[in-house]
């Protein structure tokens, strides 16, 4: 009962606009009144959990995609991608899905790739023709594949909460996020076959033109180059690599692309320590729930219900998926990513599936569910900042989901080697 007491607080509190490490709060509130339990006796879990090198990347991942964004790092990028398919039909628009991947992969982080992307590009597809819903929903369709093209945050917590090697999770999503990008170029053709589109002439100079935009993306086009390189590389832990992408970010978007001055420079500290102050208060929280969850044996009791369902495991994964989505409909991807890791990876481990190639499909799920309605957060940033109403972006978002994002699913969940072939290549 008090199960059922708490998952009405959570999704109660969230609907109505509570904020999530609120939410949390006041589910150890009702817990600690109505639970039996003293609550005050899993605080040092929290504690202890979070007391980790780690997780100390998450922080300066965010720091770091900050500083990228008021950067103006991601124009040159854009910039390269309309020169190499902005002569296509539809193909300006599959540059921004491609610079959202590159810069997903520099920031990580969903959001900073929706801002930066979405603000960048949607003016050049508005002048080229294109329908302003479609292209607002592939933007916002792409932008999670921050979550998934290495280094991602969620990854790192993933591998913390599950004690992996924070690099075979990275290496998980990378074919996945290869897949999606594909899908979605393909969808997007066809959402675009009948729009009256203006495409830009191949030039005779496009050569030169490549060297010089190619060039001047150069210094943001080395930062996944070093910080990967680094990491796979062993020069560097995840950790490591996540301070020196802040290092190198900072005199690259002061001195190279000029869009950090003085002026803005403090306010951007400023906003990246208000969200690391959210995350981490957050992590804290549902660390908490999550230890409350496993000492009612909350795991066992998901386990034993799943299996009174069915015993078959194509049965028993379709379930696990559909609670992901139902988790990543409700709240943000790291809260869904840390309670859905301890409740349902003894579930999939029964099943055989190895936690590395839960990581993928967890991560595939959740930057899903992120662009699902009803709630659907990265959908609302997307349709701020690309000024465009959320119901002109809600059927070709639909499409995508169909066509694109939920292939990629299946495939992550039912052929294994899509997440574990990446890792065991490099791992051996």
């Amino acid at each position: 009962m008090i199960i059922i007491g708490a998952l009405v607080i959570i999704c109660t509190l969230l609907v109505i606009g509570v904020s999530v490490p609120m939410a949390f709060g006041g589910v150890l509130v009702f817990i600690g009144f109505f639970g039996g339990h003293d609550v005050t006796g899993f605080l040092p879990t929290g504690h202890r959990k979070m007391n980790s090198v780690v997780l100390l990347a998450i922080p300066l991942f965010i720091l770091a995609g900050a500083i990228m964004e008021r950067g103006r790092i991601a124009a040159p990028l854009v910039s390269v991608a309309e020169l190499l398919v902005g002569h296509i039909r539809g193909g300006l628009s599959g540059g921004a899905v491609i610079a959202s991947g590159i810069f997903g992969s520099i920031s990580g982080s969903a959001a900073a790739t929706l801002t930066c992307i979405g603000s960048v590009m949607m003016p050049h597809l508005k002048d080229a023709n294109y329908p302003r819903g479609p292209a607002a929903a592939l933007i916002v369709s792409a932008c999670p594949l921050g979550l998934l093209i290495p280094p991602s945050s969620s990854q790192i917590l993933y591998a913390w909460v599950a004690q992996q090697s924070v690099l075979r999770c990275f290496l998980s999503t990378v074919v996945p996020g290869l897949i999606l990008i594909a899908l979605l170029c393909v969808v997007n053709r066809f959402l675009m076959r009948n729009a009256d589109l203006k495409v830009a002439p191949l030039g005779q100079n496009f050569s030169r033109e490549l060297i010089q935009r190619g060039g001047y993306a150069l210094p943001a086009l080395l930062m996944p180059v070093i910080i990967l390189g680094g990491i796979y590389g062993g020069i560097m832990t995840p950790t490591e690599a996540a301070g020196v992408a802040v290092v190198y970010a900072i005199p690259v978007g002061f001195f190279v692309y000029k869009g950090l001055t003085i002026d803005n420079f403090w306010p951007t500290l400023r906003y990246a320590g208000v969200t690391i102050g959210v995350v981490m208060l957050m992590v804290f929280m549902v660390v908490i729930v999550s230890r409350f969850l496993v000492f009612e044996d909350i795991p066992g009791m998901a386990e034993e219900l799943v299996y009174a369902i069915s015993d078959n495991p194509i049965v028993i994964l379709l379930m696990v998926n559909v609670v992901m989505i139902l988790m990543g409909m409700l709240m943000d991807d790291i809260s869904g990513l840390l309670l859905s890791a301890p409740l349902l990876l003894p579930i999939v481990q029964s099943v055989g599936m190895d936690p590395v190639h839960f990581a993928a499909v967890l991560g595939v799920n959740l930057g899903m569910a992120n662009i699902t309605p009803p709630t659907a957060p990265l959908l609302y940033l997307g349709a701020r900042v690309t000024d465009t109403p959320v119901t002109e972006m809600l059927k070709p978002t639909f499409i995508l989901i169909a066509f694109a994002w939920l292939p990629t699913l299946m495939l992550t969940t039912f052929v294994p080697q899509v997440a574990l072939w990446l890792p065991d290549l490099v791992f051996g």
